[in-house]
């Protein structure tokens, strides 16, 4: 599988131009206003811990000390490594609380993506942008990856953290049709069609592939020039 996944984004032929239908691959089964949703506090992991080992081992190994990160889709952890001192490290959320717990950034915006994708952050703020397992939450991506290419400085990478796991009613359309290694393609496509980043890649850091949860990484970075 590992082989696989990898060489879904190597061997990606895009269409010439976006390809999606909005409204109807990105509608979501429960259309009602994701702050209801989203209000309870959910102090939970949303990957089993193999995954969540095996994505902080992994944000070790490519997080450099003083690094500014920008984490979307934020919570009550980020995942980051414990020993990993960042600069300035901001969490972007749809829960107050839950952002208020997460001792892993130095500060947080609560803020609705899908109703305003829009980053309320000055150009090239930040070294890398995270989003762990939520890429399939934002309903308006067409929008939202040119957003995270403006505020990452050249060079910077987005970090799209990916598993099997979702709330179905909230994740859109086209996801809940596709399966893993189409979820890798989509979210590649999100980046290509954003006109602002180098070729997206994939790496598997599934833990225990078959045992545990999957972890795909797609990532790309922005740009230089």
């Amino acid at each position: 599988m590992k082989e696989l996944s990898e060489k879904v984004l190597t061997q990606a032929k895009f269409p010439p131009e976006w390809p999606y239908n909005d409204k109807v691959d990105f509608s979501r089964q429960d259309e009602t206003d994701d702050g209801i949703f989203y209000e309870p506090s959910r102090l939970v992991y949303h990957i089993d811990d193999f995954a969540v080992e095996a994505l902080t081992k992994y944000y070790g190994e490519t997080f450099e000390d003083g690094e500014d990160v920008l984490d979307i889709c934020s919570s009550w952890v980020s995942h980051f490594p414990p020993d990993w001192k960042g600069g300035n490290v901001v969490g972007l959320g749809m829960n107050e609380y839950e952002l208020s717990q997460n001792k892993q950034i130095s500060s947080f915006v609560v803020k609705d993506l899908n109703k305003d994708p829009t980053l309320p952050f000055d150009d090239e703020s930040f070294d890398k942008v995270t989003c762990v397992v939520s890429v399939d939450y934002l309903n308006q991506p067409k929008k939202i990856f040119p957003e995270i290419g403006r505020v990452l400085r050249p060079g910077g990478v987005c970090m799209l953290a990916m598993s099997n796991r979702c709330f179905p009613t909230k994740a859109f359309r086209i996801w809940l049709q596709t399966n893993d290694l189409e979820h890798i393609f989509i979210a590649g496509s999100f980046f290509h069609y954003a006109g602002m980043f180098d070729p997206p890649s994939c790496d598997d850091i599934s833990p225990n592939p078959g045992k545990s949860d999957p972890l795909y990484i797609v990532k790309a970075a922005k740009k230089s020039s």
